[in-house]
């Protein structure tokens, strides 16, 4: 098992916070700093379509202050295949993007999209963007992004989650087997494998334990829990249980 598994910090919901009051503060910036100096790996950010959180003035400001890699997640539009071909971030996440959700519900149906995901991907390929599909762990759909040329898929890890906060253990590890079989999966088609959303404390030894996973991208927790820390602490110990699960 590779014992190096990446840490990628969300900073999106420090923007919700300074949206809520219309203010400038506090800043995505200085969030994603302190999260580099703590450890992260990288930084990941969602510029919505509503601009909700992120905004375009937050990408500027991320690409051009912070040092490790900026993972930009974007839904599959014409707008936002410009912004990513504009900025050049290290890796685009595609993601599912409805207007009225509160959060990103489930994974992308690349399989059922596939001629025009193929032509939005190959420009973001040519430009040297590192493509990841944020999908569910259906064969279906990890075949689909090998086949559009995506590099990396993203597992959705919302439902394993969600069902180990409801006290549904059962379904939680019918759900966390299936993510390891969508993992070796999406390994054995030279996909490199991240997993991500709603990972807590709680939850994450096991998906950070799945030998294939080389990277998970955590944001909403790290950010609520640095309300009663501090985000660097919170950032601390969340590496230090993906190192203790990883042996």
């Amino acid at each position: 098992m590779p014992k190096t598994q990446r840490l990628g910090v969300n900073i999106d919901h420090v923007a919700t916070i300074r949206n809520a009051r219309g203010s400038s503060y506090p800043d995505p910036l200085r969030a994603a700093l302190m999260a580099q100096e703590a450890g992260a790996d990288g930084i990941t950010a969602h510029l919505r379509e509503d601009r909700r959180h992120i905004r375009d003035g937050d990408i500027d400001s991320l690409m051009a202050g912070i040092k490790v890699p900026l993972n930009f997640e974007m839904a599959a539009t014409p707008e936002m295949q410009t912004i990513a071909l504009r900025h050049i971030p290290h890796a685009c996440c595609i993601v599912p993007e409805k207007r009225q959700e509160v959060t990103t519900e489930g994974g992308l149906d690349v399989a059922g999209d596939l001629a025009r995901l193929t032509d939005f991907v190959a420009p973001l390929v040519e430009a040297g963007i590192r493509v990841s599909m944020f999908i569910g762990h259906d064969p279906a759909q990890i075949e689909a992004s090998a086949k559009i040329g995506a590099q990396v898929i993203e597992l959705h890890t919302g439902h394993y989650c969600d069902m180990h906060h409801a006290g549904d253990f059962a379904a939680r590890d019918v759900e966390l087997e299936a993510l390891k079989a969508g993992a070796a999966y999406a390994d054995s088609l030279g996909l490199e494998v991240h997993a991500g959303h709603g990972l807590t404390y709680d939850t994450v030894a096991p998906i950070a334990a799945i030998k294939q996973i080389r990277e998970l991208n955590i944001g909403h927790f790290l950010i609520a829990e640095a309300i009663f820390t501090g985000l660097a602490p919170a950032i601390v110990h969340m590496r230090k249980l993906m190192v203790t699960a990883r042996g």
